[in-house]
């Protein structure tokens, strides 16, 4: 169940990572038919304004930090690293052993770290502090490359936007794709950046200095049931085929056949999310050729096996 959220303040908040909690789960969108939740904004002395990183803009919680006792969800905002009050650490860290999940946004996760919540477990962090993190919190294992870490009962996101995936993920997992897909799209967002995605590359997609690359990956997207070889793909893009490995790498983060790949298994989760059409055709379809095939770069990419998915997401 996801239905009490309480996001815990400390002072010197970030306004940022706060909105994007705020902006998933604080606003009242039933009247669009999703997902109503009830939602606190919880500090250690309710009333009294905590300051944010923004200068001239502080933020006043309504409610104490008794409030997180039977949340379903503790949100963690970025605040300054280290700077915490025993008793939010005390209360995040009942409130885990209650049962809550508990995200973090950015730099969030040093706080669930001091209290306790990272010991043996898989986190991120924003790229720029992953080996402070990984330092402070030994026994951690901090994948510094990721958007965000689902650990089950333990949610990590890198920076600023990471976090909207990280609680649009949550939501998907809890309350299905399609209240996911709702929220995205009254946010104006993406619904699918899974959080294995890198987090930081030389240059973004959007920002591609070659007009032949870009033009290739929008018609890459369109005929991925095709079979593509780096030549032919360097050779549509008007470079030679070493130019074009290095500068989609520049540009994207990863190899020509890694993006493609990533590329297949999201239109496959799409089709397994919203048709009842046979795994075969959708491998097919979505350029795996087999099913055997589109099961083992699903599997590796997503964690569960295709019908699995559609059992959990399908809505068709």
């Amino acid at each position: 169940m996801l239905s009490t959220v309480a996001v815990v303040l400390n002072d010197r908040l970030a306004m940022f990572e706060f909105g994007v909690v705020c902006e998933v789960f604080g606003l009242d969108r039933t009247a669009d038919g999703l997902p109503g939740f009830d939602f606190r904004v919880c500090g250690a002395e309710p009333g009294k304004p905590l300051r944010s990183t923004t200068p001239g803009i502080s933020v006043t919680p309504d409610f104490g930090l008794d409030q997180l006792a039977d949340a379903d969800l503790v949100a963690i905002p970025a605040s300054p690293i280290g700077r915490y009050d025993d008793r939010v650490l005390e209360a995040v860290r009942d409130a885990a052993d209650a049962g809550a999940t508990v995200l973090t946004v950015c730099s969030g996760a040093f706080l669930a770290g001091a209290a306790g919540l990272l010991d043996n477990r898989k986190c991120t962090t924003h790229w720029r502090y992953v080996d402070q993190l990984a330092a402070m919190f030994p026994e951690a294992t901090v994948d510094p490359d990721v958007l965000f870490v689902d650990e089950g009962n333990l949610i990590t996101s890198a920076g600023t936007a990471a976090g909207i995936d990280a609680c649009l993920h949550l939501v998907r997992r809890e309350i299905g794709t399609a209240a996911a897909n709702g929220i995205a799209r009254r946010m104006v967002v993406p619904p699918q950046r899974d959080g294995g995605q890198r987090q930081f590359i030389e240059q973004p997609v959007p920002e591609c200095s070659s007009a032949g690359l870009s033009t290739t990956l929008a018609w890459l997207t369109e005929n991925l049931a095709h079979p593509h070889t780096v030549d032919e793909l360097a050779a549509r893009s008007s470079m030679s085929t070493r130019t074009f490995a290095r500068r989609f790498a520049a540009e994207t983060g990863t190899t020509p056949v890694k993006w493609l790949t990533t590329q297949r298994v999201l239109f496959a989760k799409h089709l397994l999310e919203t048709t009842d059409i046979a795994l075969e055709r959708i491998a097919d379809e979505s350029g795996f050729g087999s099913g055997a095939l589109l099961r083992h770069h699903f599997q590796r990419q997503v964690g569960i096996a295709p019908t699995e998915y559609r059992r959990r997401f399908g809505g068709a």
